[in-house]
């Protein structure tokens, strides 16, 4: 076998090896508001009261086979929250809670995301709400892929719980009875996202 033949072995090997080991990267979705939500609940009295933030957006980068290469950043704007009751609505803006001309939006930034079963993230990352930013680990189940005639499609849905005082909203009022409102704020985050073409991507 000549040294030539050899060599040309040799790269013709290396490049149908290459295409294998090539690391494909993780796939880009832009948050689609319409067909998403972010709610939450919180105790008044002996009830939950429910309410929803209506202005938000959020860019996931999602490697399903590597899911350590995923990514999370999404922003709340705290002027949009709503819970069906304008005198509410306006005291949660004000300085008692959101202080929303002070701190006009909530940011969610990942740091590290881990696979915790085949359908299920545990996203760990920085939560920022009112100037306070703690870090906080979420599980975030992952509903699927979808493809329609505009493009891919991808479906996420997290559940947890925060403790407003964590973040400087202490305000309550006391009673015979005991405090007005809860500590405890469940928030529920339901997410369909587009797929971003690469050249929008880059």
């Amino acid at each position: 076998m000549t040294v030539r033949f050899k060599t040309s072995i040799q790269i013709l090997a290396l490049a149908l090896l290459l295409p294998a080991l090539a690391v494909a990267e993780p796939v880009v979705y832009k948050v689609d508001p319409a067909h998403s939500g972010v709610n939450f609940t919180v105790r008044h009295f002996v009830t939950n009261t429910p309410g929803r933030f209506k202005d938000f957006d959020g860019t996931i980068k999602y490697d399903k086979g590597n899911p350590a290469a995923s990514s999370v950043e999404f922003t709340v704007k705290t002027t949009s929250i709503d819970t069906a009751n304008d005198d509410r609505d306006g005291h949660l803006r004000s300085p008692d809670f959101f202080e929303v001309e002070k701190f006009p939006t909530m940011t969610f930034t990942s740091t590290k995301v881990a696979a915790k079963d085949a359908d299920t993230l545990d996203v760990t990352g920085n939560l920022t709400i009112k100037g306070t930013t703690k870090q906080v680990t979420i599980p975030v189940d992952v509903l699927g892929t979808f493809k329609t005639p505009n493009g891919e499609k991808a479906g996420f849905e997290t559940s947890f719980t925060v403790n407003r005082k964590d973040y400087g909203i202490v305000w309550n009022r006391v009673l015979d009875a005991g405090t007005v409102l809860g500590e405890d704020v469940k928030i529920n985050i339901t997410i369909e996202s587009d797929k971003v073409q690469e050249k929008a991507a880059k």
